[in-house]
């Protein structure tokens, strides 16, 4: 997003909702609500601190109204971009042109859903689409498994390959107290998995949970007098391809060819100069794609890349810390939770998973059937 300033605004504040399954009378706007107080607790702000709210989910069509109406709070700024699993990271960058120009100082960013109590269907109704419905594709696993196809048959990459990168966020999941799966998985759990499109099992997909989030963003200069460390927000890039994946112009390459290089731009930084990844990984596919779209592999190499363990904990590059939307947790639109975990490990503050002297993080969202392509650097006070 042209025109912003490196490191201008920072987020102080990050926060989960519950997670998992929530209590049945419990809606989006609770968690989100939940998430916000848990995230100014995080930076010491209050409720009447907040002047700008950002948020977006699919179980309501104004979902900035309802969460201004929740909170009791009439922001001077407010913006529900619905762009998909990568809407928050362009929440971000409106943020920060918003602070930059002085209409507010405060920005909450937040997220909820209940998918998993009320059923993934009631939470993302379909539209009608002429030139994909007739042929009753299981969307968005369909979309994504003809991407992983496509992939599979131009590079040479492997279902092996695939399941590797299952593989290595159950392995970070383990060591996350809030992830959803506790046990073990191997390659040969993934591949045997029930098969849901070719070539993605049921271990190739995202979890389905209820859960939410929120950060608290402002101007550099307030977030010097905050209680804990801040995450300066380096670069932002954003982008968008297609709506249906019968429209995407390649099904292997993706508009984080677009979105990375302008964050990087921003950042005036490189792809080697990224100590973690925090990559939507709705299917096992989109690592793999994001990976070589963002520079850190050449095109077609993802497959490779990943292999031996190369993601996971102790590899070459530390991939989804979390547990990711594989193994950590998956309330549809998860972008937030990909930046909240990015926030985290610039600030040390990860336990076990911790990667060692991080000091540079990237977030990487994807929104809608590989539609949407949003990416953002975060970095330690030393990174300025």
């Amino acid at each position: 997003m042209s025109g912003l300033k490196r490191g201008s605004v920072a987020v102080v504040g990050a926060a989960e909702s519950d997670l998992g399954q929530v209590a049945p009378e419990t809606t989006p706007t609770d968690l989100m609500a939940q998430a916000t107080a848990r995230a100014l607790d995080d930076c010491g702000l209050k409720l009447s601190d907040i002047d700008a709210v950002l948020c977006a989910h699919t179980q309501s069509r104004m979902s900035a109204l309802q969460l201004c109406e929740y909170l009791r709070i009439k922001p001077r700024y407010f913006d529900s971009t619905q762009i998909g699993g990568s809407s928050f990271m362009s929440h971000l960058a409106h943020a920060q042109a918003a602070i930059e120009h002085g209409v507010c100082e405060v920005a909450l960013i937040a997220y909820g859903s209940t998918q998993r109590s009320v059923s993934r269907a009631a939470a993302s109704p379909r539209e009608f689409n002429p030139y994909e419905t007739p042929y009753r594709p299981l969307l968005p696993a369909s979309a994504y498994a003809l991407a992983a196809s496509r992939h599979m048959h131009q590079y040479g990459t492997t279902r092996e390959q695939l399941a590797e990168v299952a593989v290595a966020a159950r392995r970070w999941a383990l060591m996350n107290p809030a992830a959803w799966e506790k046990e073990p998985l191997t390659i040969e759990q993934v591949l045997n998995a029930r098969m849901v499109s070719f070539p993605l099992t049921v271990r190739d997909c995202c979890l389905v949970t209820d859960g939410g989030g929120a950060i608290i963003v402002t101007s550099v200069a307030r977030a010097k007098s905050l209680k804990n460390k801040p995450a300066h927000v380096l670069g932002v890039g954003e982008a968008i391809s297609h709506a249906s994946i019968s429209n995407m112009p390649d099904l292997c390459v993706t508009a984080a060819a677009e979105s990375g290089p302008q964050a990087f731009r921003m950042a005036r930084l490189k792809p080697s100069d990224v100590d973690m990844l925090s990559l939507y990984d709705a299917f096992t596919i989109t690592p793999i794609l994001f990976l070589e779209d963002l520079g850190f592999c050449p095109k077609g190499e993802g497959g490779r890349f990943v292999a031996g363990g190369a993601i996971a904990p102790g590899g070459r590059l530390a991939v989804n810390t979390s547990g990711g939307g594989l193994s950590y947790c998956h309330p549809g639109m998860y972008g937030l939770l990909v930046m909240i975990e990015a926030v985290r490990q610039v600030r040390s503050e990860c336990g076990r998973r911790q990667v060692k002297n991080c000091e540079i993080a990237l977030a990487h969202g994807n929104g809608g059937v590989l539609s949407s392509q949003c990416t953002v650097i975060f970095g330690s006070d030393a990174t300025l």
